[in-house]
């Protein structure tokens, strides 16, 4: 059995939807200060522009030109010809990525890896799961249970909640309360295949705070990111998935103390009158891990 650790912390604080058929918006995100692009060929492309979409979007990825933002690419759905199309064009283009869509349980993420191997080019084109149906959700941890074990990258779980939202009629508006057991299915799914989970969109434009509350419900939660729908919401996610100031300040103090010499051995320590396992170390080490990552792609 093999389980992919993450050996580097990559930060997915923002991950923006951008449409396949939207040239101008693909050329935009160039200059974004966003980690992570989602370039759709599935829900944001109208069914006459599909191909279009797909010729514009691996284009973009063969030309480069967006620096350290991670590329992801979501076809359709692999039952259809459209996502059988897409995925011989995306293997050949290599983003970083390919989200999948319309997961339903484990035989169609073994198709999906099936399929990769068949096809990749070399680059090890990583797999992201796409979480949005009631079958995902259910099988869960059988979907998990396959990215733990396969032999190529799988990096992240994306909750698609608008999808969930339709399919289960509960009521996404915040605090999204229908949904915390589903999303906390998902962290828990994802953290047992030692991969990244994404938070779903947030449907409003301009609504500022409540954007913001909900992206410190989805760390709070345990998500890496969120999902975007607009540029204006890059900053409040980034903003939202890094670590304070504070933190990092008391992760280098426990850190510190352990790493002293006259506490080897020990796996309980007292840090500022508070009592500290060496647990609480190793999240401080991954935070600050988290921290550096995210300042050499500012500097960078």
């Amino acid at each position: 059995m093999q389980q992919h650790e993450q050996s580097q912390v990559r930060p997915r604080r923002s991950v923006l939807y951008m449409p396949g058929s939207n040239a101008r918006a693909l050329e935009k995100a160039k200059s974004l200060d966003v980690d992570a692009l989602i370039f759709d060929l599935e829900d944001a492309v109208d069914p006459e522009a599909k191909e279009l979409a797909r010729d514009q979007v691996c284009t973009a990825v063969v030309q480069g030109g967006y620096g350290h933002r991670e590329l992801v690419v979501r076809i359709n759905s692999l039952h259809s010809p459209l996502g059988q199309e897409d995925m011989l064009a995306v293997a050949k283009a290599q983003p970083d990525g390919v989200l999948v869509p319309k997961l339903e349980g484990p035989a169609d993420v073994r198709q999906v890896l099936d399929v990769l191997d068949r096809l990749d080019g070399g680059k090890q084109i990583a797999l992201w799961l796409m979480m949005e149906t009631p079958g995902s959700v259910l099988y869960a941890r059988e979907i998990a249970e396959e990215a733990r074990n396969a032999t190529r990258p799988v990096a992240a779980m994306v909750l698609g909640t608008n999808d969930l939202a339709k399919d289960t009629r509960a009521a996404l508006e915040a605090p999204r309360t229908g949904f915390l057991p589903w999303l906390m299915q998902c962290v828990v799914a994802a953290r047992y295949a030692g991969i990244d989970v994404i938070d779903g969109v947030f449907n409003q434009i301009g609504a500022d705070d409540t954007f913001l509350a909900e992206c410190e419900q989805g760390r709070n939660l345990g998500m890496d990111g969120k999902t975007l729908i607009h540029p204006s919401q890059i900053a409040a996610a980034n903003a939202s998935f890094a670590p304070s100031e504070e933190e990092i300040t008391w992760a280098g103090k426990v850190i510190a103390a352990f790493d002293a010499p006259e506490n080897e051995g020990k796996g309980v320590l007292k840090v500022d009158g508070k009592m500290v396992e060496l647990l609480h170390a190793q999240m401080g080490r991954r935070l600050i891990d988290l921290a550096t990552a995210i300042e050499m792609r500012r500097s960078g």
